[in-house]
């Protein structure tokens, strides 16, 4: 089989905020997806005003980056007349496509927006080729498989649905204890309705065994003295595995994170675009650098790494048992949002660091440049020995230079 008949699929991104839109952008993605102040599944990310959301469109359309808006929560009678309002609101703003779950949803974005195209979120379960079938004679463009589907089914399901509908999968981020995400354990123990944007992800928590007999004694469920995160899902890691996403027919590449930072999204984005374009350059320059990806990927933060269903269904050595904590190797401090006459550039903190430490450049085009920092001022041009306040607005000469978007790092263990 030629892996690459299909074409390179689009490399799609999440974004919480207007920040991350244009990293996202900038480092690689062909879409980004995001959500607005309702009716997504990610009720505690920044998510986007109506403002924000209208700069974020215009500047990926500048970028030939289209950009879908979430509205896939499970919607309930008095959703309904909101969504009318919201859908309207979206037809102004020209979306590239709209992420929906529900079916009245789904009806309703049809009613108001006919223009827009409408992707089926993971949400719906969609795991087999009829299903597919379904929602393309409803009209849908596009399908977003279940994350418990092998690339065989996958594969199934591309020669079973018309060759103009749309696959989409994700590729890359957590995984989720129930079914393509449908929870109801954040409803159960604290209200809070996953399915409606707000868990609590309680399938991290640390749990104990209670006899019905013997209340208050907790009988440990672990084999050693740290105890085990029985839900614990190690994340999704499909970097090694481009060829055989691409052989199974998928248009879309899908990273999970919709609440990650600016550097989590540039990591990934930077890293995948240049494994995805590698490979379509020659097979042999995709193997060659692995190492590459594999290193850059490790920066992001992460919860070790697995290929979830993709080869089969997971066994045990695809949860984390002794801790529920992310492995993080590299720490974000900002992102240059310009640089100035005397090559100082400006940004805002997120992470402290001091004059003196060397640190690294993030470049969107791949390279990796240290940099020693020489001096830094506050907005009031004093200069500090160091960036304590988060948020805080700073300009930072460096040994390097520096461009708009670079994103700045360190290593974790190299914080002052």
């Amino acid at each position: 089989m030629n892996n690459k008949r299909h074409g390179k699929p689009e490399l799609l991104v999440p974004a919480s905020s207007l920040e991350v839109l244009k990293t996202a952008v900038v480092f690689g993605a062909d879409a980004v997806y995001i959500g607005g102040e309702a009716f997504g599944l990610r009720a505690k990310a920044k998510n986007f005003s109506p403002e924000d959301m209208a700069e974020g469109i215009a500047f990926a359309h500048a970028q030939n980056v289209k950009v879908y808006v979430t509205a896939n929560i499970l919607a309930h009678n008095g959703d309904l007349e909101g969504a009318h309002r919201y859908f309207e609101e979206l037809k102004a703003l020209k979306p590239d496509a709209l992420i929906i779950s529900d079916p009245g949803m789904f009806m309703i974005a049809k009613e108001v927006c006919p223009e827009i195209d409408i992707h089926i979120s993971t949400q719906a379960n969609n795991t087999n080729y009829q299903t597919y079938q379904f929602w393309w004679q409803q009209g849908a463009k596009r399908v977003v498989s279940a994350r418990e589907l092998s690339l065989t089914e996958i594969r199934q399901i591309r020669d079973n649905i018309p060759q103009e509908m749309e696959i989409e999968s994700f590729i890359h981020g957590a995984m989720c204890i129930s079914y393509s995400g449908r929870c109801l354990l954040s409803s159960y123990f604290t209200g809070r309705d996953a399915n409606r944007g707000a868990c609590t992800h309680p399938c991290r928590w640390k749990y104990a065994v209670m006899e019905e007999q013997r209340p208050g004694e907790y009988f440990p469920v672990y084999e050693n003295e740290r105890g085990t995160f029985i839900f614990n899902s190690k994340d999704l890691c499909m970097i090694e595995h481009v060829p055989e996403l691409v052989a199974a027919g998928i248009d879309s590449v899908k990273i999970e994170g919709r609440m990650k930072t600016a550097l989590y999204v540039a990591c990934v984005a930077r890293t995948y675009r240049k494994a995805i374009d590698d490979f379509f350059e020659s097979e042999e320059k995709y193997h060659t650098n692995m190492e590459w990806y594999r290193t850059e990927i490790g920066k992001c933060t992460y919860r070790q790494f697995s290929t979830g269903f993709y080869f089969g269904k997971p066994d045990e050595n695809s949860q984390i048992y002794d801790s529920s904590t992310y492995v993080n190797e590299a720490v974000y401090l900002g992102m240059v949002d310009f640089v100035d006459e005397r090559g100082f550039a400006r940004f805002e903190q997120k992470n402290k660091f001091c004059v003196g430490d060397v640190i690294e450049l993030m470049k969107p085009d791949g390279r990796n440049v240290g940099a020693k920092v020489l001096a830094m001022y506050n907005e009031d041009g004093e200069a500090v020995e160091s960036c304590p306040h988060a948020k805080q607005v700073l300009y930072v000469e460096l040994s390097e230079k520096a461009e708009q978007y670079d994103i700045l790092r360190t290593e974790a263990q190299k914080k002052c």
